[in-house]
């Protein structure tokens, strides 16, 4: 972001149903920033779609100073979205960012505002980030931006994160960068969050801390599956690559998790194919063979059998 001689100016864009915890850790980090330098290195303004108070998806509502429309040059703005951001009409907000940025303003997001950004045509050759549960429904969208796994990204006037807490991160990230760590480290300690975390650390915990299991064996052949969910690989081949029979995986999975291998595999590209119903506007049949099944049927009925309602159920529930 360009430097100028008063305080840079922060435009948070509070979509319907924003993360609250997101929007917190980014403006409680520019907050704490002047209080550490002692002097204004930030101001912010907090805008909503009409001008009134933005509602969070945890139901609290938070005082806006304007509306998006009537949003002023600025030096960055961050678009602060949540839950089900792709059935938001953003058309106001889009043409707002793009207006801002014309004029020089960075564009930043947390949590889902990378799909704002992206729906603008505003992240057509950097690199970005968004939070893993809403990745598969992005890259179904958008297949051609560069979509990483990281906590954040900063890539030149463009800023993205996973959203919660990686916020605060990427923030501290910005001050260190413009204003050094002697201030990111004091807000760091105000923070109690002991240090920065990097951009390149997981979103999620690892897969031994999640499933509660210690085997190296089990836990290669879960980190394929999860690899490996639009062109699926049989039993067989998984058992190969770690140097087993086929009946030595399934007593292992049956021992660590209760479950064959067959039923965790499935589960995996059932839950895939639930954010893809949910999150994007893909044919049900397409959701399907990107979730590896060949079958429609069979597809229903699996969905069926997981969470007790059918694809269909579910995509009318997300739109409706």
């Amino acid at each position: 972001m360009q430097q100028s001689s008063g305080p840079q100016v922060f435009g948070f864009m509070l979509t319907d149903q924003f993360s609250l915890i997101a929007f917190t850790a980014a403006i409680e980090v520019l907050r704490l920033a002047n209080r550490a330098a002692g002097r204004k290195l930030y101001e912010w303004q907090l805008y909503s779609a009409d001008g009134k108070s933005a509602v969070a998806s945890s139901g609290v509502a938070v005082s806006v100073d304007r509306s998006f429309r009537d949003a002023p040059n600025m030096d960055a703005v961050v678009v602060c979205a949540g839950v089900d951001v792709q059935l938001i009409d953003h058309r106001d907000l889009i043409t707002v960012i793009r207006r801002l940025n014309k004029f020089g303003a960075a564009l930043g997001a947390v949590c889902t505002g990378t799909y704002v950004l992206a729906k603008a045509g505003l992240l057509d050759g950097f690199r970005c980030t968004i939070h893993w549960e809403n990745r598969p429904g992005i890259q179904a969208d958008f297949p051609d931006l560069d979509f990483g796994d990281e906590l954040f990204e900063i890539d030149r006037d463009r800023f993205t994160c996973a959203g919660g807490v990686a916020a605060a991160d990427m923030m501290l990230s910005l001050i260190k960068r413009d204003h050094g760590e002697a201030v990111s480290s004091a807000v760091t300690d105000q923070l109690i969050h002991h240090r920065i975390r990097e951009a390149s650390e997981r979103q999620r915990m690892d897969l031994r801390t999640r499933l509660g299991v210690a085997d190296p064996k089990l836990l290669r052949v879960i980190a394929l599956m999860e690899r490996s969910i639009e062109r699926p690989l049989t039993i067989a081949q998984f058992a190969r690559s770690v140097a087993l029979s086929p009946r030595q995986l399934e007593r292992l999975f049956l021992k660590h998790l209760g479950s064959s291998p067959n039923r965790h595999y499935i589960g995996i590209r059932l839950t895939h194919a639930s954010q893809l119903l949910r999150q994007t506007r893909m044919p049900i049949l397409d959701v399907a063979m990107a979730s590896g099944f060949s079958s429609a049927s069979y597809f229903s009925q699996s969905y069926l059998e997981r969470f007790g309602h059918s694809p269909s159920a579910e995509r009318k529930a997300a739109v409706g």
